[in-house]
């Protein structure tokens, strides 16, 4: 059994291939009318990957959409430099907050902020990069979009950044005091969030904790009378977001009960917090 952690590319080194949304001449309206079809839901369709992008043999076909909308999903250099900081103003600051909550949450604990915590589906390195703001020793970020890591590691040059799946991290047993997710679970197909679970309990310690932020399923379960009554314009607001954006295991994730799936995978439910539009989860390995 390996105890050595995967070694961490040099990201600022690695030339990546331009995906066709690189290409475009937003001057052009042809490009831009195509742009626009992805942006705005139109035309969502499979990531197009060319070839040159490291790792795309080991990437599952679920991630390979364009999940929010976003052309060509998580695979451009023009695009995930925009979303690292525009999904965060379209959630109205939400995402950022949750990143704060997540970190200062960990870093109360000991044994956390003085160990190693990894954060899955790091994207742009938020909460990666909230979680070294708040005092945590050894952070790492693993994410399966080099265009994300990339920009990612010029933004935290003291993080250690790499390139993989939840399901599967590479990790040896019991490395990680703690694992953190934002947004990740509910873009992740129902059998894969077993074996992510699986996977986490696995590289955690014993004790370790997991915490996770998620849409809460209150902006789609309320009608809009119970929305605008209860939270105003904001409910109004992220209902229609979320009805908008492309989300395509948004229902299914919604349907978990998460005490229930956490205890099946080894976790014990220690807080459960059911707000709009976020959901924060922490929980412990038994």
């Amino acid at each position: 059994m390996t105890t050595t952690d995967p070694t961490v590319p040099d990201w600022a080194a690695i030339a990546l291939p331009d995906t066709w949304p690189d290409k475009l001449n937003l001057k052009y309206p042809h490009d831009l009318l195509r742009c626009a079809a992805h942006a705005f839901g139109f035309n969502n369709k499979p990531v197009q990957l060319p070839a040159g992008v490291p790792g795309a043999e080991h990437l599952p076909k679920y991630i390979l959409q364009e999940f929010h909308n976003l052309p060509n999903g998580n695979y451009s250099h023009r695009f995930t430099r925009g979303y690292i900081t525009g999904f965060n103003r379209v959630m109205l600051g939400e995402i950022s907050k949750s990143h704060s909550q997540i970190a200062q949450q960990l870093a109360e604990k000991p044994n956390v902020k003085n160990g190693s915590v990894l954060d899955v589906g790091c994207g742009g390195g938020g909460l990666a990069g909230a979680l070294q703001k708040a005092g945590v020793v050894d952070v790492w970020g693993l994410d399966p979009s080099p265009y994300l890591l990339k920009h990612a590691a010029h933004d935290w040059p003291d993080i250690h950044f790499l390139q993989g799946v939840a399901e599967n991290t590479g990790f040896s047993d019991a490395r990680f005091d703690a694992i953190t997710a934002c947004f990740l679970l509910h873009e992740i197909p129902p059998r894969y969030i077993a074996q992510c679970l699986d996977e986490w309990a696995r590289i955690l310690k014993p004790g370790g904790l997991l915490a996770f932020c998620e849409p809460s399923p209150v902006q789609l379960q309320q009608n809009f009378l119970a929305l605008w009554r209860n939270y105003g314009w904001r409910g109004m607001y992220f209902h229609a977001l979320a009805c908008f954006i492309h989300e395509p295991f948004l229902a299914a994730w919604h349907k978990q009960d998460i005490p229930t799936l956490l205890q099946q995978h080894g976790f014990e439910l220690i807080q459960h917090e059911l707000g709009m539009p976020m959901r924060h989860v922490l929980a412990r390995k038994c």
